[in-house]
């Protein structure tokens, strides 16, 4: 009896312990989406201005988080890539009409204060994205010295939007 009792015991706060569990995750998950719909929203109309758009849905390939499209054609590709960090490099990269990367937005940056966060803190890194418009054209930008890793995580972040969208492109514009 001895022995059952402490086994008892344990099993019952752990059962209680997860019914909280889910209950509080039940609780919070629809402001958790909501929260994170503002953010794209806020960060789509960074980039291209108060600005109508939608979300498109489909699976349009690895770390894409969400596309949207405005109503003169213009698409803003949320990305997630590994900088110096897992998955350190969340960003929202702007498609003008002509299919050319027009601006890039921030949702969120995991990487190293003052090393990989230059890759958002100097304009002229990201500025150099601007009017390309394939993956082969991200991959041959200058990186910055001292952050290598996040130099190459953005260059991969954006040439899987480019690439997202040029392989996806009837379906964005026209979804």
């Amino acid at each position: 009896m001895n022995k059952i009792l402490p086994s008892l015991v344990l099993t019952i706060i752990c059962l209680v312990a997860s019914a909280l569990l889910v209950f509080a995750h039940e609780l919070t998950k629809e402001n958790i989406a909501e929260q994170k719909e503002l953010k794209f929203s806020s960060s789509v109309e960074a980039l291209f201005g108060k600005t109508d758009s939608k979300l498109v849905e489909g699976d349009f390939g690895d770390g894409i988080e969400a596309v949207a499209v405005t109503s003169d054609g213009r698409t803003a590709i949320q990305v997630i890539a590994d900088g110096y960090s897992k998955d350190g490099i969340n960003i929202l990269v702007g498609i003008d009409a002509d299919g050319k990367v027009s601006g890039i937005e921030f949702v969120s940056l995991g990487e190293t204060p003052g090393l990989g966060s230059k890759v958002r803190d100097i304009p002229e890194f990201r500025e150099q994205f601007y009017g390309i418009g394939s993956n082969a054209e991200a991959s041959a930008v200058d990186g910055i010295s001292g952050a290598t890793f996040s130099s190459n995580g953005m260059m991969k972040a954006v040439g899987r939007a480019l690439d997202a969208y040029n392989e996806n492109k009837e379906a964005i514009l026209n979804g």
